[in-house]
């Protein structure tokens, strides 16, 4: 990675008459931090400074390539574990005070969960080796931070690095042949073969390690046969796992497609809901062939579950949502008139929510023109209707050609109505007259 020549940089420099120390020099030429390799049986190297021959850390490990590293500080006295965490990248984590850093290759970054993580140190390497030449710690990154000891925490940051490099010198430098052996009677050996798990192992090394590979020593290795495709629930569940991790849904949504019978569906569906954790599942259609496969899932659990006698002890609600899909794009209005209705049209898409608990917001909205709103099928309860209170009668006045307008002779009432109270009806008799004055 290219590195900014404004910022203040380190050049890692081999001392010119000890090759296991290594000195970290600015570009003026003075050594800020020297490493030495301690020999021995486990791995240790001390980090220390070269004017005042201070220890200001130490790294230690079972060998230089563990994947669990101590590194302990020196006045005053601290440990920070370093472990490996990647599985085919390189990546190692490391806590310091309440923060969590993480080196990737040539750089190293500062944690912030859920927010993107923010560099804090850089270096510069050769392709496909990890042998550092120059490094740099970005300051202004790390002041946006409240870190109270920033000088320990460059010590982690730096040893950590250096400790990087004797990992990859321990995978790439060849095993010393032992004293008193005689190369010419000694058979051919070939490189040690790194596994799959070293952090650092790369293709190339994996292919060139392998006996009678690109030597013309015997016929190559024979293709290992291709594993049995996986078919029933198993297959669901690969399916499943294959639309999760590429982002096409979430762990609780079960997508019903062309393959796998609806018995597979239902069996995996309700090994799903067993979870503790998984509190409702949904179920959607791939295309508008599958929604009757859809319903048929539905009640395939339905008996399961009741077979299994947890229908009664443990009630699911179910919520149905029709054509869930919409069109893309910026919104239009049509002002066509609507086309004619040509009967029952079945739906091009249909989701079915199975849950353990009440979902008030998957409920069916009421439409005031349609009275009370539809009821849902499962354990909630159907809403009372509403109750639309008759409007007062009204005289009807008829007319006939030209002549004139004759009021229709109103019925006796047996309870007074809205039109007797509120005054609304006509009379022109003297009985009513009375009854007025009376009243």
């Amino acid at each position: 990675m290219s590195l900014d020549q404004n910022l203040f940089t380190l050049s890692v420099t081999p001392h010119p008459e000890d090759a296991s120390v290594l000195d970290l020099v600015d570009p003026s030429g003075n050594a800020h931090y020297r490493k030495q390799r301690i020999s021995g049986q486990a791995y240790k190297i001390e980090v220390y400074d070269p004017h005042s021959e201070s220890l200001l850390a130490t790294v230690t490990a079972p060998s230089a390539t563990s994947k669990h590293k101590t590194i302990e500080l020196h006045n005053p006295s601290k440990i920070v574990e370093l472990k490996y965490t990647g599985t085919l990248s390189f990546k190692w984590k490391f806590a310091w005070e309440v923060h969590e850093f993480e080196w990737k290759r040539e750089e190293c970054y500062i944690l912030r969960k859920p927010d993107p993580a923010v560099l804090v140190a850089v270096t510069k390497e050769p392709a496909g080796r990890i042998k550092t030449s120059t490094v740099q710690i970005l300051d202004y990154n790390l002041n946006r931070f409240d870190i109270d000891d920033r000088k320990g925490l460059e010590i982690v940051i730096l040893s950590a690095l250096l400790s990087f490099q004797d990992t990859n010198d321990a995978y790439h430098t060849p095993t010393p042949t032992p004293s008193g052996a005689t190369p010419a009677t000694s058979p051919p050996t070939s490189p040690p073969m790194p596994t799959p798990a070293d952090p650092l192992a790369t293709t190339s090394d994996l292919v060139h390690s392998l006996p009678n590979v690109g030597r013309g020593n015997g016929p190559p290795p024979t293709i290992p046969p291709k594993p049995a495709p996986k078919t029933g629930i198993e297959r669901i569940a690969e399916l499943h796992m294959l639309k999760t991790l590429q982002g096409e849904g979430e762990a609780n949504e079960v997508e019903v497609g062309i393959e796998g019978t609806v018995d597979d569906y239902a069996k995996y569906s309700d090994g799903l809901l067993k979870d503790d954790a998984m509190l409702f599942i949904t179920l959607r259609s791939f295309s508008a062939q599958q929604v009757p496969k859809v319903l048929a899932v539905v009640e395939q659990m339905k008996r399961i579950r009741h077979k299994a006698g947890i229908a009664e002890t443990d009630p699911l609600f179910q919520y149905v949502v029709y054509d869930t899909p919409k069109p893309k794009g910026p919104k239009r209005i049509n002002l066509d008139d609507a086309p004619p209705k040509k009967g029952y049209t079945p739906p091009t898409s249909l989701s079915v929510h199975l849950s353990k608990i009440d979902m008030p917001e998957l409920q069916p909205r009421v439409d005031p023109s349609h009275g009370s709103a539809p009821s849902i099928s499962g354990s909630t309860k159907p809403r009372p209707p509403t109750i639309h209170e008759p409007a007062p009668s009204m005289p009807v006045v008829g007319t006939s050609g030209g002549g004139k307008q004759k009021p229709e002779k109103e019925k006796p009432a047996k309870t007074g109505g809205f039109g007797s109270i509120l005054g609304m009806g006509k009379s022109d008799g003297k009985k009513t007259d009375s009854k007025h004055k009376k009243a």
